[in-house]
């Protein structure tokens, strides 16, 4: 119970921690100002996840109930009892219709609004000056657990290269730079919790197992998250160990692949509480991916086999009210047996004419230390973590076919991350945020040439960066339903690189010219963010935001040499308009418009030894639209959509891109300026980005009896055409095709069975048209995996 107090209908900050419902009932009544007494003994103990988010105290006092699985009945205007709900299992036990009805609609007008983590700040998605695309982990589990192909398949504005599990890079809203993975910091950052999965190296490719969500922020996302957040973030949201409560889950599956190998996955997670203030929550994954690619030179089949084990692990203890610690470890450890890419026009189909064998070897630990609580109205959070990634890959790089010839790349990450803020959700129409990170990331990336009998090295790079940041936001409730944000980033890197296995001319050569070789350097680095969000209607929102990006500088190899190229900048431009909660409204619809400037774009192209190399290509720009919804067309039937439109122009080609060209031309004797224009012409583009992309979704969950329902999903999604990069050698097109997909459950609460079909068109498609960089003058494509069928069992304890 809590002390009565004078109630307002105007909307309050709810933040509450996990608990019984008794003493989450106490801080709610605190917050709301009112009393509420839980009368039901048996409904206080139950245990309850956080509350957070802006909305009124009879709205927050009837979620609770909710949760505890009880209902609210109101005392007074400021006075509230949580009592244990009837049960519903037939007309007989039902209350009579009159409240049965009075209940549902109260309900349906006050449904769990849904909190943006990923903000900082916990707002609400109808307060965020943004689009953000929140997936569920149980939507994120339908059909058995995937990686980051859950998301790509999910969200139209994402996408992704192809090079295989573990080596790709992702990209949102047509802010791309590249095919290959190398010294430049990726344009999309990516989170677990505060701490990002990598700076300059791949996506992971976590298996998303046991999540509590998925959140997509479209960028740019410098306020909050600094640099390599040019496109948006993506973070991910496990669920934490749970206080008092055990209990585990189990998945298992088996799938086949048409005109390829079998695979099968599973997956285990359990959470025991040890002692009254502390619980540990534990997952483990391992899957295995069935080849489809067949490399008849080598006599092999199936080739393309990836095996993948991962796990998560996190402890939480409960060290005062309202404060608690959380320590976090998971690693993953992803072997790709060979390459997935065929000939084009390969005879038969899904082969590949490489006489060596490729694939690669991912390995990632991740550790993190989290201190989080609050001081009166003021919220704390501080997280430490550390991160260890290796990637290894092989390619064919045979000129001779008489001398097969395999390249191989490791690129070593290691990086400590560092980050600290407080924040006050909006109190009186003011709210706050003030915070302080820092980042020391080190890549080293090492090359060499095998034929098998001898291995010889090639030029390779170091990269080290040191970045330290100040972040402030704050929030101002001009008038009722009008609230204007600014904030700023002020970061300080310092830089610095040198070659790896240089050889000794050159390494003599480059000392005439010691700035050449070496990166030591240091930036000071200012993004301001401004933003308008204006209610117009119930429901219905619009907003304006302005947002910079940027990525530093660093070394990449050029043929032999090492030289330095610069940090490139975003400037965005965005006007959106939002209506309804996704997933929970009758109707939902978000739309966007937004223009990107970005300067010194920094890419990749193949040098003149046939390598990959960074450099900025030019200054360029980026008009992006994008319209996502949904609607529930009948009970239990809902449709969801959405697409996206880009269009980019890199407007100042540089010198260097032009000699580029020319070079290239001289080398596979063509008329330089016959190739030139066309080359050109290829390269107004922003790489990888398909100029349109769509999506459609159609949901259906059917009580089939008291314990038994029926949960069925089935998708479509089309990619549109988009080109590999810029040169002669990355002008492939590349897209123009359409995915599909379909899964269904059936079962109670604990048990059940899942069907699941991929690619149900058995479409090949082109997914990505680079095998391997030394592949001119080879017609390169990464044709979808074909129709694949799963059946998997799974159980709650």
């Amino acid at each position: 119970m809590a002390m009565p107090a004078t109630a307002s209908a105007e909307e309050v900050a709810v933040d509450t921690r996990s608990g019984s419902v008794g003493q989450v009932a106490i801080e709610l009544a605190r917050q709301t100002r009112s009393s509420i007494v839980v009368a039901d003994p048996a409904v206080a103990a139950r245990m309850v996840a956080p509350m957070r988010g802006r909305m009124e105290p009879e709205q927050a006092v009837r979620m609770l109930a909710r949760k505890a699985g009880g209902r609210a009945v109101a005392v007074t205007t400021a006075a509230w009892r949580i009592e244990a709900a009837a049960p519903i299992r037939s007309a007989a036990t039902r209350p009579s219709r009159a409240r049965t009805a009075s209940i549902v609609t109260v309900e349906a007008q006050a449904p769990d609004p849904i909190v943006v983590v990923a903000s900082k700040r916990d707002l609400t998605i109808a307060e965020l000056p943004g689009q953000v695309t929140i997936l569920d982990g149980e939507s994120l589990e339908a059909g058995g657990v995937g990686g980051t192909e859950k998301i790509t398949q999910r969200v139209a504005t994402v996408t992704s290269t192809h090079l295989g599990s573990g080596r790709n890079k992702l990209f949102i809203r047509g802010i791309a730079d590249s095919s290959f993975t190398g010294p430049t910091q990726a344009t999309v950052g990516q989170y677990l919790g505060d701490i990002r999965l990598s700076y300059n190296a791949p996506d992971p490719d976590l298996r998303l197992s046991d999540m509590a969500r998925v959140e997509v922020l479209e960028g740019p996302q410098g306020t909050l998250y600094g640099a390599g957040s040019l496109g948006g973030i993506i973070r991910l949201v496990p669920n934490a160990p749970v206080l008092g409560e055990t209990g585990g889950a189990i998945t298992v599956g088996g799938s086949l692949t048409q005109s390829g190998a079998p695979g099968g996955d599973a997956a285990a997670m359990v959470n025991l509480p040890l002692g009254n203030s502390v619980a540990l929550r534990a997952n483990f994954d391992a899957a295995t991916l069935g080849g489809y690619i067949d490399k008849p030179l080598l006599g092999r089949n199936d080739v393309n086999r990836t095996r993948i084990l991962g796990g998560r692990a996190g402890l939480r203890a409960e060290i005062a009210p309202d404060w608690t610690i959380d320590l976090i470890g998971l690693g993953q450890s992803t072997d790709a047996r060979d390459s997935q890419y065929a000939g084009r026009n390969a005879r038969p189909p899904l082969t590949s004419n490489a006489q060596v064998p490729e694939g690669s070897d991912a390995d990632y630990l991740m550790g993190q230390f989290v201190i989080s609580g609050r001081i009166g109205e003021v919220r704390v959070r501080s997280t430490t973590g550390t991160v260890r990634q290796n990637l290894k890959e092989r390619y064919d790089a045979t000129v001779d076919a008489d001398a097969p010839r395999l390249f191989s790349q490791e690129n070593r990450t290691r990086m400590i991350a560092h980050e600290t803020r407080i924040w006050q959700p909006e109190t009186h129409g003011f709210g706050w945020l003030i915070g302080a990170s820092y980042t020391h990331n080190r890549t080293v990336l090492t090359r060499s040439f095998e034929n098998f009998v001898t291995t010889t090295a090639s030029t390779g790079v170091r990269n080290t960066i040191d970045e330290f940041t100040l972040y402030a936001e704050a929030s101002l409730r001009i008038r009722p339903g009008l609230t204007a944000t600014a904030g700023g980033r002020l970061t300080y890197s310092r830089l610095g690189g040198s070659g790896e296995d240089v050889q000794p001319a050159i390494s003599f050569a480059m000392a005439q010219a010691r700035a050449q070789v070496t990166a030591d350097r240091t930036t000071t680095t200012v993004l301001p963010s401004v933003a308008i969000n204006a209610e117009v209607m119930a429901a219905t929102t619009l907003y304006m935001r302005y947002q910079e990006g940027f990525r530093p500088g660093g070394f990449a190899i050029e043929s032999d040499y090492v030289r330095r190229f610069q940090s490139d900048r975003t400037q965005t431009w965005e006007f959106g308009i939002k209506h309804g909660q996704p997933g929970v409204s009758p109707f939902d619809v978000a739309a966007s418009v937004s223009y990107t400037r970005w300067r010194d774009i920094q890419a990749d192209f193949i040098d003149n030894s046939g390598l990959p190399s960074t450099a900025n290509i030019g200054d360029g720009r980026v008009w992006s639209a994008s319209l996502t919804g949904g609607v529930e067309l009948l009970a239990g039937l809902r449709l969801e959509a959405g697409a996206t439109w880009n269009q980019s122009k890199v407007d100042q080609p540089p010198t260097e891109l032009l000699s580029l060209v020319a070079r290239s031309a001289a080398a596979i004797d063509m008329s330089p300026s016959g190739l030139l224009d066309a080359t050109l012409a290829r390269s107004m583009q922003v790489p990888n980005i398909a100029q349109f992309s769509g999506r459609m979704s159609l949901g259906w969950n059917r009580e089939i009896s008291d314990d038994l329902r029926l949960t069925a999903n089935g998708w479509a999604s089309y990619v549109g055409k988009s080109r590999l990069g810029i040169g002669p050698e990355l002008g492939n097109p590349q897209g123009d095709y359409l995915d599909s997909g379909a899964d269904l459950r059936i079962g109670t609460e604990r048990y059940g069975v899942t069907l699941s079909v991929s690619n149900l068109t058995n479409s090949r498609g082109n997914r990505f048209s680079l095998g391997t960089p030394f592949g001119t003058g080879r017609d390169q494509t990464t044709p979808l995996r074909p129709r694949t069928v799963r059946v998997g069992l799974d159980a709650r304890f």
